[in-house]
C-alpha cells in the first residue's frame, strides 16, 4: 500500500479537462514509467494525495482541481491552462 516516504513507480495519463488534450503519458512511445517519492510534496497536492492508499496492480482516476494541481499559472510548456483542471490515470506498478 502506497503511504508516506514510499518510493512509488507508476503508469500515469494526464488530460486538461479544459481542452481535452492528453499533456503527458508513460504509456506513449519513447516514455518510460513515472518514479517518485510519496507524500512529501515530490508532486503535484493532488497527485500526491491520490495515490496514498494504492496497491501494486490498482488502477485509479484522479480529478485534480487547480489548487492542487499547476494553480493560476498553470503549466504552459506542456499545454495546461492558468487554473486548468487535470484528470490523471494512475496505474501502481510498484512500491518500495
Amino acid at each position: 500500500t502506497v503511504t508516506k516516504g514510499n518510493t512509488v513507480t507508476v503508469h500515469a495519463t494526464g488530460v486538461v479537462v479544459e481542452s481535452g488534450k492528453k499533456f503527458w503519458s508513460t504509456k506513449d512511445p519513447g516514455q518510460q514509467p513515472f518514479t517518485y517519492q510519496a507524500g512529501v510534496g515530490k508532486v503535484i497536492k493532488g497527485w500526491d494525495q491520490g495515490c496514498l492508499g494504492m496497491c501494486v496492480g490498482m488502477v485509479r482516476k484522479l480529478n485534480i482541481p487547480a489548487e492542487e494541481g499547476y494553480g493560476q499559472g498553470g503549466f504552459p510548456a506542456w499545454g495546461i491552462p492558468p487554473g486548468g483542471t487535470l484528470n490523471f490515470e494512475i496505474e501502481v506498478l510498484s512500491i518500495n
